[in-house]
């Protein structure tokens, strides 16, 4: 299994421009509540296949690093409680709910995608659906100023953030010039 930090890099590195990493920190989530609640829909009442789904996920977050993995657990525990929740609602309700969020998380994903100028991890390496919610909690914490050296790492790496394409004809100062406007 490939290290925290090898995952964080390989992800990070369809990741680099700012507006398609704010998209994923709305679309990512719409996402995961939206397959939680049609997953929670299948079994009987806390015994449902989000829960297995959860369960299974966090144990591959707590081998691969124990402090993230638990970091990973909490935010999945929220994601499934909110999804089995929705998936107490009457069918139309249900299907309106877990199918808009579903459906609008992944547009939002694949608009990131075109500001990034690049195809989304999960096309080179499924585990990406799995890396992106991980992702989300690392960049979180960087923001927080935490884990300063894996940050490093996956900038050595990856490279910095920034605004913008490389080489799209627009420099990253202008679009930050831009963006705080």
């Amino acid at each position: 299994m490939k290290s925290l930090v090898d995952r964080l890099v390989s992800y990070a590195e369809y990741h680099r421009d700012k507006r398609n990493i704010a998209t994923h920190f709305v679309g990512i989530p719409m996402i995961l509540v939206g397959t939680q609640a049609t997953l929670a829909r299948i079994g009987i009442g806390p015994i449902n296949a989000a829960v297995a789904a959860t369960g299974a996920a966090t144990r591959y977050y707590r081998e691969l690093d124990p402090t993230y993995g638990t970091a990973m657990a909490t935010v999945l525990g929220a994601t499934c409680a909110l999804g089995t929740a929705i998936a107490q609602l009457p069918l139309p309700l249900w299907a309106g709910a877990a199918g808009g969020l579903f459906v609008g998380g992944w547009a939002l994903q694949f608009l990131g995608h075109y500001f990034e100028g690049r195809k989304p991890a999960f096309m080179d390496d499924l585990r990406g659906l799995l890396d992106g919610p991980l992702f989300l909690v690392a960049e979180t914490a960087f923001a927080l100023g935490l884990s300063k050296d894996l940050r490093a790492e996956v900038e050595r790496r990856a490279g910095p953030t920034r605004w913008g394409k490389v080489g799209n004809g627009v420099s990253n100062g202008a679009m930050a010039s831009v963006a705080a406007a």
